[in-house]
């Protein structure tokens, strides 16, 4: 996977350079209400990162006077720009319209009050999470319980938000989480994670760290706090490659079909996660890395939208610098550079007739309670992203894909979906993130590798799909796992190997200055 940047825009591929931008499209300082976004390449010059969607709300010092409080949006209001998520909350948990919307604004204002109590209370925070199944209830695990329920005291929902106690602090696990990764030779954030809810630390075993790994019991012994080690993923996960279906106007957006060639010639494929811009200006697409690395990907692949049909071209395999990586998870992306003349059938045109947001495809699906007249198929605007550490266990989240297995007759990839199950968005619930990703209970099925995980209500990236339980068919299972490799990871690990400044823009892609 890979990420994009911000101004005049050359890709440089082999000998082959692809101008995809130039220009500023500098978005103006704001967004909209509690958007959560804690990274996104339009913020204002002035402005400190991580700010987006907080408002004008400041940490303040007096007891139960919460400045996330400032940033909460009316339920209705909430409810309204997340219909689907509303409608998964009212079909899983047996609640009505406006327990749903209760639930949804808690949860959005669930991300500007964690990051208050981590400066406000830092030897006291200790991480929360939505307990949905208990009641939609968002719970602040605490050392000391006390300061921080004086502090929530005054928040919208104060009924519904518990502190509860436990021993360690959210700094007393991250430190942990730094030594045990030094000590390792790991990596803090991926290799080892904070487990919020159970108040510990966990070494993922079956990647950087071996599970025999003889340097691994004394590590877990010097942690300093409750540390174990457990595997990365369940046994019997499956990565969702391939895909197919139609949707070849521009822009580029999240959740569309990519087909791949492969060296064997047989043509696999992914779905679009979101559109990254370098700091050069040049866009790209990103997905998942095992869609053009491995081992039937030895030659440079190239990337296509309904190769069987019409053939129009997207991207390539970056190869100088190399822009995909196909390793364990959360390490599976890839940033595609458009093939050279793709930009002009992909970006959106130099006079754009309206504004030239980035977009995630929303597209409605008989197994998704909200195909509706009223809120169908739709482009939902990306608003930034929200950092991996960010995300919390309870929230409700959506997916597209384009995963899909032909009829007779019709010419499209075959993407291993099986027969009844429809390409598109579906909402969940974030259960864990104990994987080193984002770990939801939405259905996916091979084709959807690579496919965008968001927050409907706010417009906010999560990460892209790498692989998930077994499956295919039609969607009746609803505790099927997948996971999502965040795209705050992928953003830092691109970024730190190549040096080219890649970052998740609001507007986008461009080929140029956009007029007055």
């Amino acid at each position: 996977m890979i990420i994009a940047g911000l101004a005049t825009a050359v890709c440089v591929l082999g000998t082959t350079a692809v101008v995809l931008a130039s220009g500023a499209d500098r978005e103006p300082a704001g967004g909209p209400p509690a958007a959560a976004t804690t990274g996104t390449a339009d913020a204002d010059p002035g402005e400190p990162a991580g700010t987006a969607g907080l408002g004008a709300a400041r940490p303040s010092t007096a007891p139960g006077s919460a400045a996330a409080a400032g940033a909460a949006r009316p339920a209705d209001a909430v409810a309204k720009d997340g219909p689907a998520s509303t409608s998964y909350l009212r079909a899983r948990y047996r609640v009505g319209a406006d327990e749903a919307a209760r639930r949804l604004a808690l949860q959005e204002l669930s991300a500007p009050l964690a990051e208050e109590l981590t400066t406000r209370f830092p030897d006291q925070y200790a991480g929360m999470w939505l307990d949905q199944a208990g009641g939609g209830v968002l719970t602040i695990a605490a050392t000391d319980p006390a300061p921080l329920r004086a502090a929530v005291a005054g928040l919208p929902d104060a009924a519904h938000v518990k502190v509860v106690p436990v021993r360690h602090s959210l700094r007393q696990l991250t430190a942990g989480t730094t030594r045990l990764a030094s000590a390792l030779d790991a990596t803090a954030g991926s290799d080892v994670v904070v487990d919020v809810q159970a108040n510990e630390v966990a070494v993922l075993t079956g990647d950087v760290v071996a599970a025999d790994d003889p340097r691994l019991a004394d590590a877990l012994g010097a942690a300093g706090v409750p540390a174990r080690a457990r595997t990365r993923l369940p046994a019997g996960t499956v990565q969702k490659a391939c895909d197919p279906r139609y949707c070849a106007q521009a822009p580029m957006r999240g959740g569309i079909r990519l087909d791949v060639p492969r060296d064997d010639d047989t043509v696999g494929g992914c779905t679009s996660g979101f559109n990254l811009r370098a700091r050069s200006g040049a866009y790209y697409v990103l997905t998942a890395g095992h869609c053009v690395v491995g081992g039937r990907h030895q030659e440079q692949d190239r990337t296509w939208h309904q190769f069987l049909g019409p053939k129009v071209p997207i991207g390539v395999e970056s190869t100088s610098p190399v822009l995909a990586e196909n390793a364990t998870f959360p390490n599976d992306y890839a940033v595609i550079p458009y093939q050279p003349g793709a930009a002009d059938r992909w970006a959106y045109p130099r006079r754009a007739t309206t504004d030239p947001v980035n977009l995630v495809n929303y597209w409605c699906v008989s197994d998704n309670p909200n195909c509706t007249d009223e809120e169908g198929s739709r482009d939902v605007p990306i608003t930034g992203y929200v950092a991996a550490s960010a995300v919390q266990v309870g929230w409700i989240v959506c997916a597209t894909g384009s995963a899909y297995t032909p009829k007779a007759g019709e010419t499209y990839v075959d993407s291993g979906a099986g027969a009844g199950y429809v390409p598109g968005t579906r909402c969940g619930e974030v259960f864990g993130k104990a994987s080193g990703g984002i770990d939801v209970y939405i259905c996916a099925r091979p084709g959807d590798s690579g496919g965008p995980l968001f927050v409907e209500s706010t417009g906010t990236a999560l990460g892209i799909l790498s692989t998930g339980d077994p499956g295919q068919g039609a969607c009746t299972n609803p505790n099927e796992r997948n996971y999502y490799a965040p795209v705050s990871t992928i953003l830092d690990r691109v970024n730190a190997r190549t040096g080219l400044g890649f970052q998740l823009p609001t507007r986008g892609p461009l080929l140029g200055p956009i007029a007055p």
